[in-house]
């Protein structure tokens, strides 16, 4: 998928990657790209970027990713582990992501996460997601 398929694919229903106003910027064979607001949407109680919201950004960047590698007609992608470092805080701006892959299986993939300050650069958060490969149900009396 490119990046107009891609939007148009995650436009097609209310998410939570709406909620949080997640975007997503680029998508290529090695990566996908995205950012996302630090505002009173990502907040915890501190001012500060919540440690949850730096998990579905991650998980979001790295499940469309991980879709991009299947033929959606018949395959699904499905997460199985996240994890997070959550390496510096931010109280303002943009965050941007890029989830690159570490291992493209035929059942499962894994996907490293960075997530950074737009602004200075810093390391936010690493994160990494394994993705399991499922085949989708076939229709009886329907071929492939």
């Amino acid at each position: 998928m490119n990046l107009e398929e891609v939007n148009r694919w995650t436009a097609s229903r209310p998410t939570l990657a709406d909620a949080l106003g997640i975007e997503i910027t680029a998508v290529a064979e090695g990566y996908v790209e995205g950012r996302m607001p630090v505002d009173g949407r990502t907040h915890q109680p501190m001012g500060l970027l919540h440690g949850g919201a730096s998990v579905a950004f991650a998980e979001t960047l790295g499940s469309i990713a991980a879709a991009c590698r299947v033929d959606r007609t018949k395959q699904a992608t499905v997460g199985l582990e996240i994890n997070a470092n959550h390496l510096k805080g931010v109280r303002t701006g943009w965050v941007r992501g890029r989830a690159t892959p570490v291992h493209v299986g035929r059942s499962t993939q894994v996907w490293e996460i960075r997530i950074t300050h737009e602004e200075t650069g810093a390391l936010v958060c690493i994160s990494r997601i394994t993705m399991a490969v499922i085949d989708l149900p076939t229709t009886p009396g329907k071929t492939a």
